[in-house]
Formats: structure tokens, C-alpha cells, sequence
């Protein structure tokens, strides 16, 4: 029930968190291993909401599949809390061109059926969800790959099954060919899309996403729909995060406040986000086991650019309604000092990271943002809503921000309730958005492309706001196209300077992880995608 993620999108991220990744708890032992006794096999339980999609790694694009499915699934590769590339299910990932890579896998993993990973449970799995006639939310992600429109062309059905980018060579060696070279390519195939399945998911694809079986750390046992998802420990797992405890309980909650007492009273024992009524007492309340820290992701509010009322927008009027909000008061005040005010599209710690784009958009500025919405032509109809899921923690500051923005404007603005993530999702997939959304993004891969490319490209999976812009595409074409992953990082640089040219969404501010965990627990650590480590909890006897 997170508030951000987006490929995730959070209610509240998506990548296999490592032990490394971790930064630290409290201010007591910082989240670390306690010194009482530890039950190896003991079960714990996290707080989240009801995924929006069955459990395929291809069809997880928001927090509360995510955080299932990469506890169920391990891919290639992962990042350490530099933003190093760790080898996971590959031995090795080579490249002398940025264009063709040749992936080595490591000897003995199997599948929680006890089937092996092979290069082909890669292979067949990638051109499985890359087809456009299984419908899988995050396909595009595979559109790099040379082939790729033989399996998903614009209109029609698939010329091909298979992209002809894919090569098995061996059962431990498959090679992937590009359609133009990508410098930053591995880090993408650190996000759960690109995971392998087993031979058995092809049987009934529908089926194995209620009953998934995978490669992670943890397998699957159980889903009671709106209730819980449970998981086991899987014992053969050959990857470097095995996890410390028996297993975890994914217990479905409708909002925040809930699981706070809950949490309180023994009844959850992780949260990912404390509801904003209870940010003012969470750390007294949780002393050590309150969690105040950093991570990867933006929280935005974007118009839905597919309605008559933003179609033809003048840019200028979304800047002046940008310097309409006073980020600095509401992130102090609702939301207590846990955020901390955007001045870009791309959230901190993430290669290509830039604190100032050399303008005044993100500023507060009543007279100005007037004039701005003025000198585009004014709101049309002078009203607009921004849709929420209300299980999120969210109406507190969409109520500040519409407040500021009247206040400053005059502009009407009001906050557009829906139930949960999941049908607030799913208003944003049918496009049924009647103004503005809350938007949020956490980091795939720690990379600047990821929250420009991945999210304001033309065909991106991540794109929901019909945002389209000829410049910005051939601009990302040639960001991806440099001869260095550093030379394409400074590109989307620029590209993230040129932006409130065009205003695809509106800048709020970063996140930070606001949560805790119960006495039971203990080894509780976050990583850079704001979810908790599942495999390094503890849990006590």
C-alpha cells in the first residue's frame, strides 16, 4: 500500500534487494542482528496491499506484486548500495559492443519444482512476455532486443514467437543482440521482467500466476485474495541472499493507520510506510525500531495528457501551477519533515542525479505561477482533481497540495478518491483518469533513464499520462545510443534540463522510508527501493 512505485509504481520498487544494499534502521542497534535468540525457521509478517496482477514477473508493474515476486524470483544480476552490478544468477554478462552480450549462468539452481534454470527457462520466458497476445503489462521492457516488433508490432498480431535476438548456446550460455547498442543495458536486466521460468508455467500461464513457482530466495505456498500471500524458505537456493528466517506472511491491509496498530500490538511485524496522522509519534512510540532514511523514488502528480482538458496544454500552465504548490510548508508540516521538496524528475541516489536544472519551476511563487497560467491560456475550466488511492496515506497532502494551488491560483482543485491501489491502478490502465493522477516512481535500476526513458517515452509500459513528445523520443534514442554508459548518463542529464520545456508530470518531492517493525524481529533493514530486506529479517524465539 505504498504511495510511490511504479515499474514500479509505489502505492508505495523493483530490484532483488541484496544484504548490501541495506542502509540501517533506528538509532538503537540500527535494525541490526539482536542478541537474543533467533528461531531460523520462525515466520514473520509485512504489511502490504492486494497486487493489482497475477504473480508473473512480466505483469508486476506497482509495490504490492513486486515485493512478492521478487521474493519468489531471482534474475541475473543485482546492485549493490553503490550502484555496482552483482552477479546473482550469472556467472558473468559480457559485452565488447553494448550491442550483443553473452550471458554465462552459474551451475545448480532449479526452480522451486526442482527443474534447472537453464539458458532456455531465460530465453522462453523473455520471448513469452515480450508477445503481445500474452498481455503482460511490462512488455515493452523487452523492446531493446532485436526481434522485439516481430512479437509485438504496433498493430496486428505477431509475425514470429520468438525475437530473433535470443540465441540459447548451451544450457548454461544464451547471447542477447540488441537493436542498437545501450551502454547501461545490464543494469535493466536487474529488474524482475526479466526473470526465468519453469518449463510448467507454459501449461497454464493464468494458473501459475495464482500459484507461481519460481527460482528466489523464498516459494511460494499460499494466496488468500485480499487476505495474505504466504512463503516459504526455499532451502536450495543458490543465490547470495538465503534467507535467515522460515518465511513471510504478506498480509493485505486497506490503510496505513490499521497496520500502525497492528504493528503496535504485535499483529504485523514490518510495515513499509507509517499513515501521515502517525508520523508525529512513530518514533517515539517504536523507540529503536522506527525506521527514518532515504531511498529512490519521486513523487509526482501527472496530467492525464489522453483527456480534452490537457491534450493540447500549454506546458506553461502546468509550470504555474508547479510554483503554485509550497512544497517546502507541506513537507514540514503534513508530512512532518519525512519528504524533502523535488527539483527534478529523477530521484536522489541514482547515477545522474542532478540538484538543480537551472530553473525556477519548482519554487513557490503565487504572483508568478498566476501569470505562467495566464500566458498559457488559463486551466480549462478553471478546476482540476488528482485521483489517489486512498489505502496509500495519501489525501492528507493531496488536500495540501489542492489548497496551496487554489489559494495561490485561484484554480479549483479537489482530491479524487479511489479504494485502493489496485482499482486506482486499474483507472490509469483503462485511462478512465478525469484530470490529474499522484504519480510515484522508485528505481528499477539505478540509473537516470529510468525516470526519463521508462517513463516519458511515446511506447514506454510506464508512460500511464499519454505523454508524447517527437523531441523527447529522438533525445532518448540518442541518449541510448552513446558509446559509454557514462556519455549517455550525462545525455539524459540533459535531457532531464529540457524537461520543463514540456512538463510531462509535476515534480513534488523524494521519498524517505517511514516505517518500523515489532519486537519480534530483529536484522530489519531497507534498501535503495524503500522495501524491506525480507531475506536478512530475524526473527526472535
Amino acid at each position: 500500500m505504498r504511495g510511490a512505485k511504479s515499474a514500479k509504481w509505489v502505492a508505495g520498487a523493483i530490484v532483488v534487494a541484496l544484504a548490501a544494499t541495506a542502509c540501517g534502521g533506528g538509532d538503537g542497534d540500527k535494525g541490526g542482528e539482536s542478541k537474543a535468540a533467533i528461531d531460523p525457521d520462525g515466520v514473520f509478517s509485512i504489511e502490504v496491499g492486494e497486487p493489482q496482477n497475477p504473480l508473473q514477473p512480466a505483469n508486476t508493474m506497482e509495490s504490492n506484486g513486486s515485493i512478492v515476486t521478487r521474493a519468489l524470483f531471482s534474475g541475473l544480476v543485482d546492485y549493490d548500495s553503490k550502484g555496482n552490478i552483482v552477479m546473482v544468477n550469472a556467472e558473468s554478462v559480457d559485452t565488447k559492443d553494448n550491442k550483443t552480450f553473452t550471458v554465462k549462468l552459474k551451475d545448480g539452481w532449479k526452480f522451486h519444482d526442482g527443474t534447472p534454470v537453464t539458458a532456455e527457462s531465460y530465453v522462453k520466458a523473455w520471448n513469452w512476455a515480450a508477445n503481445v497476445k500474452n498481455k503482460q503489462t511490462n512488455g515493452f521492457w523487452f523492446s531493446d532486443i532485436k526481434g522485439y516488433d516481430d512479437v509485438a508490432p504496433a498493430k496486428g498480431d505477431p509475425k514470429k514467437d520468438t525475437m530473433s535476438g535470443l540465441k540459447v548456446v548451451d544450457d548454461t550460455t544464451f547471447t542477447i543482440e540488441l537493436n542498437s547498442p545501450i551502454p547501461y543495458f545490464v543494469y535493466k536486466l536487474g529488474y524482475e521482467v526479466f526473470s526465468p521460468l519453469p518449463e510448467s508455467f507454459y501449461k497454464d500461464p493464468k494458473a501459475a500466476g495464482e500459484n507461481p513457482v519460481g527460482n528466489g530466495p523464498y516459494k511460494f505456498k499460499s494466496w488468500d485474495h485480499k487476505k495474505q500471500i504466504e512463503v516459504v524458505r526455499y532451502d536450495d537456493y543458490k543465490g547470495p541472499n538465503k534467507a535467515k528466517n522460515g518465511g513471510v506472511i504478506f498480509k493485505n491491509y486497506t490503510n496505513l493507520e490499521t497496520a500502525y496498530e497492528d504493528l503496535k500490538s504485535g499483529n504485523v511485524d514490518v510495515l513499509r510506510q507509517i499513515a501521515p496522522k502517525d508520523l508525529p509519534v512513530y518514533k517515539q512510540d517504536l523507540g529503536d525500531r522506527a525506521v527514518d532514511q532515504a531511498y529512490s523514488a519521486i513523487q509526482t502528480v501527472a496530467p492525464a495528457f489522453y483527456t480534452k482538458q490537457w491534450k493540447d496544454i500549454d506546458p506553461k500552465v502546468l509550470q504555474g501551477l508547479s510554483m503554485a504548490i509550497d512544497r517546502d510548508t507541506i513537507t514540514k508540516t503534513v508530512l512532518q519533515g519525512t519528504r524533502e521538496p523535488a527539483t527534478g524528475w529523477v530521484a536522489k541516489g541514482v547515477l545522474g542525479y542532478q540538484a538543480d536544472l537551472g530553473t525556477d519551476i519548482f519554487k513557490y511563487d503565487p504572483a508568478k505561477a498566476k501569470e505562467l497560467i495566464k500566458e498559457g491560456g488559463g486551466v480549462p475550466g478553471n478546476a482540476i482533481s488528482i485521483q489517489y488511492n486512498a489505502d496509500g496515506g495519501h489525501k492528507e497532502w493531496v488536500e495540501a497540495v489542492c489548497n496551496s494551488i487554489t489559494k495561490a491560483t485561484g484554480v479549483k482543485c479537489t482530491g479524487d478518491s479511489k479504494a485502493d491501489f489496485q482499482a486506482d491502478l486499474n483507472a490509469r490502465d483503462a485511462q478512465e483518469v478525469k484530470s490529474m493522477y499522484r504519480s510515484g516512481w522508485v528505481l528499477d535500476y539505478p540509473f537516470n533513464a529510468n525516470f526519463i526513458r521508462d517513463l516519458f517515452g511515446t511506447k514506454s509500459a510506464g508512460n500511464q499520462s499519454g505523454f508524447s513528445n517527437k523531441e523527447i523520443d529522438a533525445l532518448i534514442k540518442k541518449a541510448d545510443s552513446a558509446a559509454t554508459q557514462e556519455e549517455s548518463e550525462k545525455l539524459y542529464q540533459e535531457i532531464e534540463k529540457k524537461l520543463p520545456e514540456y512538463m510531462p508530470s509535476i515534480p513534488l518531492w523524494y521519498y524517505k522510508v517511514n516505517a518500523g517493525y515489532s519486537e519480534k524481529v530483529s536484522g530489519v533493514k531497507y534498501a535503495q527501493d524503500g522495501d524491506p530486506i525480507l531475506t536478512g529479517v530475524q526473527v526472535k524465539k
